[in-house]
């Protein structure tokens, strides 16, 4: 739990209710504390700090200050103690403290929306804005709804803004953007047209703002039908999209799959001399690379790659369009990339050592690991595996047990991949017998099966016969008997092997 003083200091400039679209012009922000436009007297009286009063009244009004800080940080203190409370009840707390500041109210409703308490927050808004009149405006309204609206509690939302009408309090923009946005979220369609009907008939006109959350919503139910539909709303109500807007258009045709459309969006992005943003095209990659369209996934690669660092999701999937279609000196290619944005993790490793050892190269497949050994990279068992792999596809059995010892050494723990290995390498001849007896003695074989390779491994080298076959016993037992049993190694192998035997 955060300190009093981070806490007090972060609902100050950080409690906020931002719109969906908190990038837009439009964003609305709200603070718990507003701060007054420094002046140029401030600015140079806070370079340049007036010299002490002879009377040492300066001093004085420092101490003063220190300790009224003091004090509202121990006060704080005191009432976040009192809310962590299993038991604790905020109403009761504000009828005991008679009322609260501004501050502390906003702190405990920040404390409200981290607790997971959200349904206690226009509760606590109604007792305290009753205890001052002067709170019941426009703008405690607007952050209130805003915040329901993002915690999913449309109900409490549309509750408060009804209120704001019994009060006489005009509701803002922002406002029905909240609700709007919420229902929208929660697939309740119906419910977010009829409040932007409304919002329409008291004269407030929708913005971007507005009809972006609903093609967000929609593009999250895959109802791209009815983002055509908004889109001819927007049209008919003077609504131009902008960059936002497109942008937000590739993305949902992106997953969606729908390139053409996602295409078309792009060319009027450009033809409009708007800004491309790099999630857009992240997204288009990631499209090109999920349909394996090779050329197109290059091209947006190469506008990508120098402007961002991708996350390691994305990498894989780009990964296994090369694999798939043999490309395998592009993982070296994809796996420096990666290491010039973000160092040489494991997914650097990764990608370089299964670039050589997809195509065999034992020279390769050295360099790389004379490079691991230089930058004093630690092994794991997705490293181990893919050499394994390559030996055992080489035949090269010599060195297929040499690593097999060195394991233990490079404290590494072999999962079902590096058992499959063995196995599949026993029956083209290898004699495993030793590795075997030494993960017995070991106690790893009686370990709960394990799988903690890199499934771009799986990609490149296929499952292989041991784990064909644990899959088709796998599936052989009826549910109950898959959740009942406790998979070991030792119990895998002796199954196969009796599997093996009822074969004709």
């Amino acid at each position: 739990m955060e300190n009093a003083l981070t806490l007090n200091l972060r609902c100050k400039i950080t409690l906020r209710w931002q719109s969906t679209y908190d990038n837009k012009k439009k964003m609305k922000i709200f603070c718990g504390t507003q701060f007054p436009k420094a002046t140029r007297h401030c600015c140079l009286s806070s370079i340049r700090p007036s010299p002490p009063r002879p009377d040492g009244s300066s001093c004085k009004n420092h101490t003063a200050l220190l300790v009224e800080t003091y004090h509202h940080h121990r006060r704080l203190k005191a009432l976040l103690e009192r809310l962590e409370k299993d038991d604790s009840c905020p109403l009761q707390m504000l009828r005991d403290d008679g009322d609260w500041t501004k501050d502390i109210f906003w702190v405990v409703i920040r404390f409200l929306r981290r607790a997971s308490r959200s349904n206690e927050i226009l509760q606590v808004f109604h007792m305290w804005k009753n205890i001052e009149k002067s709170r019941i405006n426009e703008l405690n309204y607007e952050k209130i709804i805003g915040l329901l609206g993002e915690e999913g509690r449309v109900g409490q939302a549309v509750q408060a803004l009804r209120e704001m009408g019994g009060y006489g309090l005009k509701p803002s923009l922002e406002v029905y953007n909240s609700i709007i946005h919420a229902y929208a979220r929660n697939g309740k369609f119906d419910d977010a047209l009829s409040f932007l009907n409304e919002m329409k008939e008291i004269g407030l006109a929708p913005e971007t703002d507005t009809y972006d959350g609903l093609i967000e919503a929609y593009g999250k139910y895959k109802m791209y039908d009815e983002i055509g539909t908004c889109l001819k709303m927007m049209e008919l109500d003077r609504c131009r999209p902008d960059h936002f807007t497109y942008n937000l258009l590739i993305r949902e045709f992106s997953r969606g799959g729908l390139l053409q459309r996602m295409e078309q969006v792009y060319q009027i992005l450009l033809s409009k001399q708007m800004n491309l943003q790099s999630s857009s095209l992240v997204a288009m990659l990631e499209a090109y690379a999920n349909f394996g369209i090779l050329d197109k996934m290059e091209k947006v690669y190469r506008k990508v790659v120098n402007s961002m660092t991708l996350k390691e999701d994305t990498i894989r999937i780009l990964a296994s369009v090369y694999i798939k279609n043999y490309m395998f000196s592009r993982l070296d290619d994809l796996g420096i990339d990666l290491s010039s944005r973000t160092g040489r993790n494991d997914l650097v490793w990764c990608l370089r050592l299964l670039s050589h050892a997809c195509l065999l190269s034992r020279k390769g497949m050295d360099s790389v690991i004379l490079e691991m050994c230089e930058a004093k990279a630690s092994w794991n068992v997705t490293i181990s595996n893919i050499i394994l792999l390559a030996y055992m596809k080489m035949k090269d059995f010599k060195r297929l047990r040499i690593l097999l010892s060195q394991l233990p050494s490079h404290q590494v723990r072999p999962d079902i991949i590096t058992i499959g290995i063995l196995s599949d390498a026993i029956e083209i001849g290898f004699d495993g017998a030793e590795a075997l007896e030494t993960w017995r003695k070991m106690g790893l074989l009686y370990r709960t099966v394990e799988m903690n390779t890199d499934p771009l491994v799986l990609i490149a080298f296929g499952k292989g016969h041991f784990l064909r076959d644990c899959e088709e016993i796998y599936t052989s037992l009826e549910p109950k008997a898959r959740k009942e049993k406790r998979w070991t190694y030792h119990h895998l192998i002796d199954l196969v092997i009796k599997h093996k035997a009822k074969r004709p």
